[in-house]
This record gives structure tokens, sequence and C-alpha cells, in this order.
């Protein structure tokens, strides 16, 4: 199929998706910090915003999409250090461990912009960039939080 090669970068993108909506859902139920909480509720809605969007596009090129997580590797290493840091209550080894979850999100879409272009129609790539940028925001949030307790 024609498709295959498209279908499967975004259906890596929608597993980063996935990691990013188990990740954060487990930091929120462990954090007793409000602001933390509403901040990870937030980043939850921008990962099922885009997967949704991804979805809908695997199914239009009828394509199968990509369910679970990428639960070995260095994404779930991250969420460990999210949660054991939760769980000590140091909110700079939180915010550290969150952008280093967000490097590992925006290092997907880098990927997928700088290798599977050609395989992705305009409308696509328009998405990818979109999303990218989306993503984006919610690590420069999360670094800023982190560079205020740096300069506090």
């Amino acid at each position: 199929m024609e498709n295959d090669k498209a279908i499967d970068a975004l259906n890596s993108l929608i597993t980063i998706n996935n990691d990013r909506i188990e990740g954060y859902e487990t930091a929120s139920e462990i954090s007793e910090e409000e602001e933390l909480q509403i901040m990870f509720t937030q980043f939850i809605s921008t990962s099922e915003k885009c997967k949704q969007e991804l979805i809908r596009e695997v199914n239009t090129m009828g394509g199968e999409k990509a369910e679970g997580t990428k639960a070995s590797g260095k994404f779930f290493r991250t969420w460990m250090d999210v949660k054991a840091a939760l769980t000590g209550k140091d909110r700079k080894a939180v915010l550290n461990s969150c952008e280093n979850g967000e490097d590992k999100a925006q290092d997907a879409y880098q990927d997928v912009l700088e290798n599977e272009m050609e395989h992705l129609t305009t409308d696509q790539k328009n998405m990818v960039v979109a999303q990218k940028s989306l993503l984006k925001a919610d690590h420069d949030h999360v670094k800023a939080l982190r560079d205020a307790l740096i300069d506090a």
C-alpha cells in the first residue's frame, strides 16, 4: 500500500501522544500540587487533540491506528523519573523530568519532519508542524516554571 510509510509515521506520533497522556495522567494522580495538576490536565488535552487528528488521518488513508505506548526505552524512564520526583515532592525534579519527556516528544515530531516528509501530503505536513508547535508551547511552559525555581 502506498500509504504505509505515511501511516507508520503518523502512528509513531499517535504513540508518542499516548505516552504523554499516560504519563501526565499518572503524574496528575500522584501530584498534590493543584498548579501541577492543572498543567498536567492541559497537557493531556493537548495530546488528546493531536491524537484525534492523527487517528482521523490514519483512518482516512485506510490504516489502523496505533494502540498503546512505547512503554520501553527512554520515554518510559522519563515518566518513572516524574513519578519518583512527585513521590518525593521535589518540584524542580518533577519539572526537569517533564521537560525531558517534552524533549522526547519534540524529537519524535522532528524525526517525522526530517525523515518522513516525502511520504506525507501537504495537509499532513501542515498538521504535524502545527502539532509540534502546540507541544513546543507545553515544553516551554514546563521550562519556564522550572527556570523560575532556579531564579528564585
